[in-house]
């Protein structure tokens, strides 16, 4: 089984998600939260946030992070669970850094995202269940 992680990072009622490529072998063409595979030896949390500077060039604030859940694809030797963290702070400006992953980043209102073609249909339900939203950016200078 592929492990991944993919991170919501939020604004007010926004969060920011990223649209795959239509090139991309896997789910090419659809809008997801950023992330990526967990490496050999690495944890959820340092590939979240290799994977969130990789992609956006954004820093995530240590102890920041909380899970969401867990969600899953495929079967067999494609089966993929994807670990969901909601990103509480981090530092810098999130850019689309991987061009060649990702077409178009946008932050979308969470009430939106059910309009969208996504990876997970579960995930706008998946955003809502958090605890306790914050309503205040978290973006550090």
């Amino acid at each position: 089984m592929h492990v991944v992680v993919c991170g919501a990072l939020m604004e007010n009622d926004a969060v920011l998600l990223v649209h795959r490529s239509p090139t991309r072998r896997a789910y090419p063409d659809l809008w997801d939260l950023p992330g990526g595979h967990v490496e050999a030896g690495e944890s959820e949390l340092k590939a979240l946030a290799r994977e969130m500077h990789e992609e956006l060039g954004v820093h995530v604030v240590a102890d920041s992070a909380s899970r969401l859940g867990d969600l899953r694809a495929g079967s067999g030797e494609d089966a993929v669970r994807v670990g969901v963290w909601h990103i509480g702070a981090w530092v810098g400006s999130p850019t689309n850094r991987a061009p060649e992953e990702h077409d178009d980043i946008a932050w979308v209102r969470i009430s939106q995202m059910d309009a969208l073609p996504l990876v997970f249909a579960a995930l706008p339900a998946l955003l809502r269940s958090r605890p306790e939203p914050d309503r205040l950016p978290r973006r550090l200078s």
